[in-house]
């Protein structure tokens, strides 16, 4: 059995958060009732003219910035000419020969170990519309309110050799595109999509293998499961003495598994030619200029600031910074409180356990940043434990109401009154003769046995430290 390479190349497509579409003036909205957004020149009318939207070029120059690629100032659409229900024009807009920038590159770490993806090129495209196969009904509807809108697709090189690196990249880019606001990045929406083209090579081989490209991957999880399924299908293909197919495959998220689509089309079949309705795209040295100069902060110079400014731990920076819209909120917090790490560890341990349940987008979280504060110093002054504070987070999250006010409302003030604690700690050892013994003799483990005993005997109100205290100096009596 041979050891193999991967080698995995991505094609990443981002919708920009344009208002209106990239040819005409249709809204750019998702979710409208089907076939509201549509106008003569996004259906494909025959004789009418695209003129192109200015934003687009702009939020896909600020891209090209971002990953230090060289903006072609001068760059062409051109038509690619492909045949499905939901491309009326029976061609997509895009760029071929002269695409908005190419060669760039952004890095990555994985397992410590840092490496450089290029990145071939951007381009802008409009998409296609949207196919719709009702369950148990024999029949197809196309919605086209989301032909025409604008995207811009990054190419990388083959620089990729794992899952993981794949998922790395594409977290990087998307925390990039939503810092930057030029997407909202929902993945669930098809705003951040990719397809993957995975090969497999001999070890020390540098000819590449025969590719094959993956999609409907959206999710991150799904981008790894799909990438290293293929590896491990391209593998046994092989070991069989078999050949890899040149084709399109669609993944399976339920049977993860990969499935033959098509036959994986070149640049030949696509027909590209020079579009004759469009002139070329012409960016001006004041608007490259200006864009660069008016760039937002992106997440590894903001990494890099919490690790300085705010003194947290590369992981959680990284963490935190992954997401533009929870690091808003950990910054408003954390300059509220002046307790960054304490903020820092509620939102990365009790908020994305919520974030995870709920299944909500992290635009879609309502606690306030003064909320966060609130709760951080409610437990540092032991109003509260940071188990009572668990306890009311998922109240917390709907941003109905105040911690304190929560606290007080609900009578979970933490007690610190000695003596009643004591009491606690005394009818608990009593009740367990045989853990008192066994901690004597030396399972000191059994501490934490005693807390939650104690914790439960008080409902969760003790102040831990107090308890810890008390069953310190009751157990050393005993």
């Amino acid at each position: 059995m041979s050891v193999y390479e991967a080698v995995i190349g991505l094609e990443v497509h981002v919708h920009l958060a344009t208002a209106s579409k990239l040819f005409c003036s249709c809204p750019n909205s998702f979710g409208d009732e089907p076939n509201t957004n549509v106008c003569e020149v996004c259906s494909g009318m025959p004789g009418v003219l695209p003129v192109l939207n200015r934003k687009a070029v702009e939020y896909a120059s600020r891209m090209a910035l971002a990953i230090h690629a060289t903006i072609n100032q001068h760059s062409r659409f051109a038509r690619k000419n492909y045949f499905y229900p939901d491309m009326p024009k029976d061609y997509q807009i895009s760029q071929f020969e002269l695409p908005l920038c190419e060669h760039g590159w952004l890095d990555i770490t994985v397992n410590g170990q840092k490496r450089r993806i290029g990145i071939t090129r951007i381009h802008m495209e409009d998409d296609a519309g949207k196919n719709i196969h009702p369950q148990g009904e024999n029949v197809s509807y196309v919605d086209l309110n989301r032909a025409g809108t604008p995207l811009i697709e990054i190419v990388s090189e083959p620089d990729l050799r794992s899952a993981e690196e794949a998922v790395a990249y594409l977290k990087k880019l998307h925390a990039m595109v939503v810092s930057l606001g030029i997407s909202n990045g929902n993945m669930e929406e098809g705003c951040f999509r990719c397809d993957a083209n995975v090969s497999i090579r001999p070890k020390g081989e540098k000819k590449l293998g025969t590719r094959t490209e993956l999609k409907n991957l959206n999710s991150f999880r799904n981008v790894q499961r799909a990438i290293e399924f293929e590896i491990a299908r391209q593998s046994d293909v092989l070991d069989d003495g078999e050949e890899v197919i040149q084709e399109t495959r669609l993944y399976d998220a339920n049977r993860n598994i990969t499935a033959p689509m098509r036959s994986k089309e070149d640049a030949q079949d696509y027909r590209y030619f020079p579009d004759p309705d469009l002139l070329a795209v012409v960016i001006t040295d004041e608007e490259l200029a200006s864009w660069a100069a008016t760039q937002p902060e992106l997440p590894e110079a903001r990494m890099a600031r919490y690790m300085g400014d705010f003194q947290l731990p590369e992981q959680d920076a990284e963490q935190l910074c992954a997401d533009p819209h929870l690091a808003v909120l950990f910054e408003k917090a954390a300059k509220l409180c002046s307790q960054p790490k304490k903020v820092a560890n509620i939102m990365l341990g009790m908020m994305m356990r919520e974030i995870n349940q709920s299944g909500i987008d992290s635009a879609e979280v309502k606690i306030s940043a003064e909320a966060v504060a609130e709760l951080v110093t409610l437990i540092g002054n032991g109003t509260i434990s940071s188990k009572i504070a668990a306890d009311i987070f998922p109240e917390l999250m709907k941003g109905e109401t105040m911690p304190a006010k929560l606290v007080k409302d609900r009578g979970l003030v933490q007690v610190s009154d000695t003596g009643a604690i004591d009491a606690a700690v005394q009818k608990v050892l009593a009740a367990n003769p045989a853990e008192v013994e066994a901690y004597k003799g030396g399972k000191t483990k059994l501490i934490s046995f005693f807390v939650g005993q104690v914790m439960r005997e008080m409902r969760g109100k003790a102040n831990p430290a107090l308890v810890n205290e008390a069953l310190s100096r009751h157990l050393g009596q005993a």
